[in-house]
């Protein structure tokens, strides 16, 4: 892909976080096309394109060493040469390495195309039964009990589902953790995703925590933990729902009134929407 243009472009490429079926067809065009490829680790990423054909140049680029290679790799796309930044597993810049590098590359004026594909915290979410129209990803939590106990309360009054990355040795310890913060929220443990032990739990906060105790092979593997948000599992629309629904609607068409709502009042949405429904639609 190089000398085609005056500088080459940057391309962010999704790869599998776990089956190899999910990386898609214009990932490896683009793959076996640059350059040179970004990786975290060669030792992950090399057997992973030679599964595919691919025998492109790597370069080693992670967060110890980004500061470095960063300008490096600017330097090369400066040149008329292509790059494709990619992560072990998932999509980069998603709580992996990457963030520097395209940023200097826009700031310099040089082209980022994303290739998109499998993200765990999106591919949890699709699956999980929380609702999905309003999320927050929060990456990994603090190791340390107090740390995370103060970074889960910060979160406490997001009215979006919560979406959090952890180890699975540490799983139970920080689902203890949500469950003494948020109370019996309804909450995922979604567990090596796209692999062959995959398992989504489905239950309160407290339950939870006992379904994983209970059994060993949950602190096992790569683990995305969802939570529903605060409000979010009302199941009756409020008097106060109502009169900020019915003062919005004066002035907004239905649908914008329902949504902002919902967000002032902490409601449900699809309640809201329904009981406006149900009393005549625009009013």
């Amino acid at each position: 892909m190089s000398g085609s243009t005056t500088t080459g472009v940057l391309y962010v490429i999704a790869t599998p976080i776990g089956n190899l079926g999910d990386m898609t067809p214009r990932a490896r065009e683009v793959l076996a096309a640059v350059d040179v490829i970004a990786c975290e680790d060669t030792r992950h990423s090399r057997p992973l394109l030679r599964h595919f054909g691919i025998a492109g140049p790597l370069v080693v680029y992670h967060e110890h060493n980004e500061a470095e290679q960063t300008p490096r790799l600017i330097a090369r796309l400066r040149g008329g040469e292509s790059v494709a930044l990619i992560s072990d597993a998932g999509t980069p810049l998603v709580s992996d390495p990457g963030f520097v590098l395209v940023r200097a590359a826009r700031a310099d004026g040089i082209r980022v195309v994303p290739i998109p594909g499998v993200s765990a915290p999106i591919c949890a979410l699709s699956a999980s039964g929380l609702p999905s129209d309003r999320f927050l990803f929060l990456g990994f939590p603090p190791r340390g009990q107090a740390a995370r106990k103060r970074w889960i309360a910060d979160c406490a009054a997001e009215p979006g589902t919560l979406i959090l990355f952890e180890a699975g040795r540490r799983a139970m310890a920080t689902l203890a953790d949500l469950a003494e913060v948020l109370g019996p929220r309804r909450a995922v443990l979604a567990r090596e995703l796209t692999k062959r032990f995959e398992t989504l739990l489905d239950d309160e906060l407290p339950a939870l925590v006992a379904r994983v105790q209970a059994d060993a092979d949950q602190s096992l593997g790569e683990c995305v933990i969802l939570v529903a948000g605060a409000g979010s599992d009302r199941a009756e629309v409020s008097a106060e729902d109502l009169r900020v629904l019915d003062i919005l609607s004066e002035a907004l068409p239905m649908t914008q009134a329902v949504k902002l709502a919902a967000r002032i009042t902490g409601g449900n949405r699809n309640l809201l929407y329904k009981h406006q429904l149900a009393r005549g639609g625009d009013r």
